[in-house]
């Protein structure tokens, strides 16, 4: 079983940055391939942010070149870097945990871009 606890969601005005961050309960990243995804209200969720076991991105058009997907093997975290928020980045962010057919989710964390 593993355990993933997201933090660093909260307000943020247009512009601003913020850094998420998904703890996971043990050394797995050279296991699963890990993701962020988002959840707007009545939308469905949607991948983010992709890093896979050898160190691969891949990223939604939506926030390419603005989003930032890493990991830090020695904390067991994965981040997501947000930079030039925009109002339709709001959303409730999800931490993904993936191998083969076996998914671990986060309970998510809130970010809203308003002025």
């Amino acid at each position: 079983q593993v355990q993933l606890v997201e933090s660093g969601g909260g307000l943020v005005q247009p512009g601003g940055s913020l850094r998420l961050s998904c703890a996971a309960s043990g050394n797995i990243f050279n296991l699963y391939a890990m993701g962020w995804y988002r959840q707007a209200p009545g939308k469905q969720r949607e991948l983010v942010a992709r890093l896979t076991t050898l160190g691969m991105t891949n990223y939604a058009d939506s926030v390419k070149g603005r989003f930032t997907i890493s990991r830090d093997n020695a904390k067991n975290t994965v981040y997501l870097q947000m930079n030039s928020l925009k109002p339709e980045d709001t959303a409730v962010y999800y931490c993904k945990a993936a191998r083969a057919t076996v998914d671990y989710w986060g309970q998510g964390t809130q970010v809203t871009v308003s002025s």
